[in-house]
């Protein structure tokens, strides 16, 4: 939990409360019932320890001291900052793009609008760069799916917002371009630049390319801070004659897992729907949708292309050879089998078992937009 969501926790509840007493059906004992607020959660902590990589302003007043855990085991070293003028910027980053494919190696770009991340990804696909985007608007686990077949080399850009800016291990990334760097707010935030700029620090050749026209006070304090580390753990690595090694992280732990919940999940429903899932035959995609051509789709008589066509092949590879009215009585049939484990109070089953038929739903309506029933 970060220090400003713990005070953020009341505020929020507070706020939500108030309208429901003001203008809804509940009663003031309603704000009662509430998250501590932050000089209470003060009150009744004793000594505490804030672990972060990017600490914020509190926590280092709080402390008569900290320790920093720059050195790497690897011997790897914080990657260097390039800024770069605005003007030209895509065409410099396809030629930075094009270096790294060579190389075989991944590319992560960030911008800070969804529209901008998918017309990117289409001016990428029609250049004939292997290209996805990520955002919020994509499936939890189409998201773990993504960073995958990025590790995988499957594909080679991956252009994101958000996402992209804490808690990613990709160690074939050896570029992330930071679009619009020079725009104050949370997302070009000095903290947010930092956490950005590490998703590069997992490659020995490791490289941040911000653009942007002027020098903000979040880009001198991010590239001040990489910097700053960067001397450390080279004067470190000399000194102790280190050679830095490549982060070794298997591409299939999270695949593994996914693969074990599913089997999980069909031995709890008892149907054998999912299983030739793992061997791609339960997506096995239905012939008159037409051919799947670079850069472009054809559905139902009409042609789509750039990142509408990667989304409609992704949605007609998901259907299946299943007939429609069989498809609607297993709808059916597992909806009442969702109904009578919610009624035996197992809910974690039911969960389950909704999700199954959203997704059997979904197939279904994708066969009729196909006209295909």
């Amino acid at each position: 939990v970060t220090v400003p969501q713990i005070g953020a926790m009341y505020e929020g509840d507070a706020s939500r409360k108030r309208t429901l007493v003001d203008h809804g059906f509940r009663l003031p004992s309603a704000l009662d019932n509430r998250p501590l607020k932050w000089e209470e959660f003060q009150e009744r902590i004793g000594q505490t320890v804030y672990l972060s990589a990017t600490p914020g302003k509190y926590e280092l007043s709080r402390g008569d001291g900290f320790v920093e855990q720059i050195i790497r085991p690897t011997g790897l070293i914080d990657p260097e900052v390039v800024v770069k003028p605005t003007e030209g910027q895509i065409d410099d980053l396809v030629h930075e793009i094009r270096q790294r494919v060579e190389k075989d190696e991944r590319v992560l770009v960030t911008t800070l609008t969804k529209k901008m991340a998918e017309d990117l990804t289409d001016y990428f696909l029609e250049l004939g760069i292997q290209v996805r985007y990520l955002h919020s608007d994509v499936d939890t686990l189409r998201r773990i799916e993504l960073l995958r077949e990025l590790r995988a080399g499957e594909y080679d850009v991956l252009v994101g917002i958000n996402l992209l800016r804490e808690g990613l291990d990709l160690p074939e990334v050896s570029l992330v371009a930071i679009l619009d760097a020079d725009k104050e707010g949370f997302l070009r935030s000095g903290t947010s630049l930092i956490q950005t700029i590490g998703r590069a620090a997992r490659n020995v050749s490791g490289q941040v390319h911000m653009y942007a026209d002027k020098m903000t006070p979040a880009m001198e304090k991010a590239i001040e801070e990489t910097n700053r580390r960067r001397e450390k753990q080279i004067a470190y690595n000399t000194a102790n004659g280190i050679d830095p090694q490549p982060l070794r992280k298997k591409i299939n732990d999270i695949v593994a897992t996914i693969a074990r919940e599913e089997l999980d999940t069909e031995q709890l429903l008892g149907t054998g729907y999912r299983q030739a899932k793992d061997g791609k035959a339960a997506k096995a995609p239905v012939p008159s949708l037409g051919v799947v051509k670079a850069g472009q789709v054809t559905v139902g008589g009409k042609q789509v292309k750039g990142a509408k066509a990667a989304r409609a092949a992704k949605d007609a590879a998901v259907l299946t050879d299943r007939p429609a009215e069989e498809l609607a009585a297993l709808i059916e049939q597992m909806t009442e089998r969702m109904r009578g484990a919610a009624a035996e109070l197992q809910f974690e089953v039911a969960a389950r078992i909704r999700d199954e038929v959203g997704e059997l739903k979904k197939e279904l309506r994708q066969m009729r937009e196909a006209g295909l029933a």
